[in-house]
């Protein structure tokens, strides 16, 4: 049974070009969404699981969005197209039943396979559905994600576009949800409405007794244009979005609607939020929808066949001309974060009014300076949004943005930027976004600061990720040089560099290392020092007192290797035993030392079955507040400390 197309009569609603719908028209959406409503039934009954009742409550609210919105079957993998984000992603039986009613995805395949092990058709709504823009499974994530598109619709010069939130009324208390409301007042994105399916009604019952919120004031605080309509009728529902696309404001909809609308034993009970209906309930409810029983076993017999496949995450690679690398020496007095800036800007500067290429957008959070984006703002000020101290916001913002025809830059602190937003990056990755995440301040780097602003904890948090790569440059010649190569990947990298000026790491010629024609390459060793007595792995800054401690040790008579890994979680492990083997190994590194360069080097070399004497160095214990040095010096890093870790081992 394959979807069925567009009804030719509910054409002249897409874009809003009827008045109104008429008789014949609201008749069929109606009828669409009665068969929706049993196709939900049937994707949760069949699975044993699932969101039944808040899938019905939205039905009305979602096939509306799919009559008017200018996103269809082929245009659904493009990037001009209006989206709609469902942000209570728990409804997804809803949104895969609207998606087969128009054309998106086969009927019975979404029917049969909903949460299927393997199958697209999974409990949240995800990207490998045609039709889904966003997966989102924690509440409180999709109007962020829905901002984040606007900003990217407005830079490719997506004028048209439209972006369409719908969200459950549970979520709405969430702070995300405050800070997304408020960015998209400041950046005047007019053309994004928030559908609020109003059902009064969350897990632990009436959304009063759980925790109390007045809605449309939350909302016109923050400067939208508030709507409130029936939720389940057509006349209305096509009213408030037409007044809301015409709207000089951001503008919602809170849609007054029934929680298990169309099944007289899950309306208005809470406990079918999460519960299924099976056996004779199953039946029941089949049947008041107008449903033949029988499907059920015959869906049942098809979940047993060949998984239905997904599509493939769109993922271009941006078109930019990364320029040419600066080559700094110790006279330039530049730091990592310094490097990263004036990169950026150079790349900015060869692109932005070239056209065809790929547009640059820069997020801050009120860090201009310390993360150094305000020289990307004096050659693209048009291209930075400015979204004040709203991380988690700002997060899925960016991370959004990143897979809608933009290149995202995301800068911020270290505990900002990916310890304070690690359940939005997590979602990034999920998403396969693109982002380009710029930690500053990172390590012991901080000094002053202290232990809460001291992020020794990045390679670890990033670890648990799966498309994000992570890059710690040793000096700024690297650091300029891997900003570029990050500019043009078409994946989630994370720069990672520290507060400090350190020194740039030279040749034993005296030239840079990284200077002029050196190329960067991911997960790539570079090899700082060669030596036959013991190995030195350092990351970061870190190869500077790498570089020191075998300077010392030479003089005892001690030939040490140094090493530094700017790629932890990439690392060239074939490359690393090769080097290792037969020689005692210290690592350093001013980040957690159970979690970071030491612990992947250690992995990979028991991996290999390779035996070597080991002494990792790195964070023990949060550090003090003080100069960088004195921290370094208290935490057991200096180049005394790993010369004699070195000695140690011999």
């Amino acid at each position: 049974m394959k979807s069925s197309q567009t009804p030719a009569e509910l054409r002249t609603l897409r874009n809003f070009a009827a008045d109104a719908p008429d008789e014949k028209q609201i008749e069929t959406l109606k009828r669409m969404a009665r068969d929706a409503r049993l196709d939900a039934v049937l994707m949760t009954g069949i699975a044993g699981s699932g969101h039944p009742a808040g899938a019905l409550s939205s039905m009305d609210i979602f096939n509306t969005l799919f009559a008017v919105a200018d996103l269809t079957p082929a245009n659904c993998c493009d990037a001009a197209h209006d989206r709609i984000v469902v942000s209570h992603g728990h409804t997804s039986a809803g949104v895969y039943a609207s998606l087969a009613a128009w054309g998106f995805v086969d009927r019975d395949a979404a029917r049969a396979n909903f949460r299927r092990a393997g199958s697209p058709f999974q409990g949240h709504v995800e990207r490998m559905v045609p039709g889904v823009d966003w997966g989102t499974g924690n509440l409180g994530q999709g109007l962020a994600a829905g901002v984040g598109f606007a900003l990217a619709d407005r830079a490719c010069g997506r004028t048209g576009a439209r972006v369409y939130v719908v969200m459950g009324d549970g979520e709405q208390p969430k702070g995300q949800n405050a800070e997304a409301r408020r960015i998209a007042v400041k950046e005047n994105l007019s053309h994004i409405t928030a559908l609020i399916d109003a059902n009064d009604i969350q897990i632990g019952g009436k959304i009063d007794d759980v925790m109390p919120a007045n809605i449309p004031l939350l909302w016109a605080a923050d400067g939208w244009n508030v709507i409130e309509c029936d939720g389940h009728d057509y006349q209305a529902l096509y009213d408030a979005l037409k007044r809301a696309d015409v709207s000089d404001l951001p503008t919602v909809v809170i849609c007054r609607t029934v929680m298990g609308k169309g099944v007289s034993f899950m309306e208005g009970i809470a406990e079918y939020h999460g519960k299924t209906a099976s056996g004779d309930l199953l039946v029941k409810a089949i049947q008041e929808l107008g449903g033949d029983p029988a499907e059920v076993e015959r869906l049942k017999k098809i979940r047993t066949g060949d998984l239905p496949k997904g599509r493939a995450v769109p993922c271009e690679k941006p078109s930019l001309d990364l320029g040419t690398p600066r080559t700094y020496t110790d006279a330039d007095k530049k730091d990592g974060r310094g490097a990263f800036g004036t990169a950026l800007a150079d790349v900015a500067k060869e692109n932005i009014s070239v056209p065809g290429r790929t547009p640059i957008l820069a997020f801050d959070c009120d860090l201009l300076g310390s993360v150094k984006l305000d020289l990307f703002a004096k050659v693209a000020p048009d291209h930075l949004v400015e979204t004040g101290i709203q991380e988690h916001a700002t997060a899925t913002v960016a991370g959004a943005a990143s897979t809608a025809g933009v290149v995202a830059v995301w800068a911020d602190f270290g505990v900002f930027g990916i310890d304070e937003v690690y359940n939005q990056q997590r979602l990034n990755d999920v998403n396969h976004a693109p982002i380009k995440t710029v930690l500053t301040h990172v390590g012991l780097d901080v000094g002053e600061d202290g232990m809460t602003h001291q992020c020794i904890d990045y390679v670890g948090a990033f670890r648990n990720f799966f498309g994000y790569k992570l890059v710690v440059p040793a000096d700024p010649n690297q650091a300029d040089r891997a900003t570029r190569w990050m500019l043009g990947e078409p994946c989630a990298v994370c720069l990672a560099v520290g507060r400090g000026v350190h020194p740039v790491i030279l040749k034993e010629d005296g030239t840079p290392l990284f200077g002029g024609d050196y190329q960067y390459e991911y997960g790539k060793i570079d090899i700082l020092r060669d030596g036959k007595d013991a190995t030195i792995l350092a990351m970061g800054h870190m190869a500077v007192s790498a570089i020191a401690a075998a300077d010392a040790l030479k003089a005892k008579g001690v030939s040490a290797q140094v090493l530094h890994c700017s790629a932890p979680l990439g690392i060239d492990a074939g490359e690393l035993v090769r080097l290792v083997s037969g020689k005692p190994l210290v690592t350093a590194e001013d980040h957690h030392a159970d979690t970071g360069l030491g612990a992947i080097a250690a992995l990979h070399l028991a991996r290999a079955g390779v035996a070597v004497k080991m002494r990792n160095l790195g964070v023990t214990r949060y550090g003090d507040s003080g100069k960088a040095s004195e921290v370094v010096a208290r935490m057991g890093l200096t180049p005394a400390d790993i010369a004699t870790a070195v000695e140690s081992l011999r």
